[in-house]
């Protein structure tokens, strides 16, 4: 009987302490998911070949590693002035656990109607936590067009929302 209540009690106090456990993870803990969406443009950014236009862009991850998250990119630019593009990317993201920083880099298609590109791209920005799960993402980033480096390279400016989730 007392290993029995041993046992009850050993495995109540188990369950506790790793429901616990999982409520207090880190916010960049491995095995979680993200997704976000951005956007970019209204003259936030600066390249030569450029006119007003607005970048959309939606992304996934995955924290393979506490504090180092694989991404995903899709976008769209439209351009006022010029020919539209559509992008699509993979990266590797760094949290900084301790202030919310993260640096990033990555490698972008982009397609355009008259000629296809290879960006790399590096990323500085913050996730801002609003809730236990929902960010705010302010980022700084640069693109180096490998194409026409001196038409379509430039710094931007871009603003998400992400979430993280288990």
């Amino acid at each position: 009987m007392r290993k029995f209540l041993f046992l009850m009690i050993f495995g109540l106090v188990s369950s506790v302490v790793t429901q616990a456990q999982q409520a207090d993870r880190l916010p960049f803990a491995k095995d979680k998911f993200y997704t976000s969406a951005s956007l970019s443009g209204f003259d936030l950014n600066w390249n030569k070949n450029q006119s007003w236009h607005m970048d959309v862009a939606a992304k996934c991850g995955y924290l393979f590693e506490d504090d180092w998250m694989v991404t995903a990119t899709l976008g769209y630019d439209w351009y006022k002035v010029g020919e539209n593009k559509f992008t699509a990317g993979a990266g590797l993201r760094y949290y900084i656990e301790q202030n919310g920083l993260y640096l990033g880099a990555g490698a972008n298609y982009v397609h355009r109607h008259q000629f296809d590109d290879f960006v790399p791209t590096v990323q500085v920005g913050y996730a801002f936590f609003l809730n236990r799960t929902v960010t705010l993402e302010p980022e700084v980033y640069y693109n180096l067009s490998l194409k026409d480096h001196n038409e379509y390279s430039g710094f931007g400016v871009r603003i998400g929302i992400g979430i993280y989730f288990e």
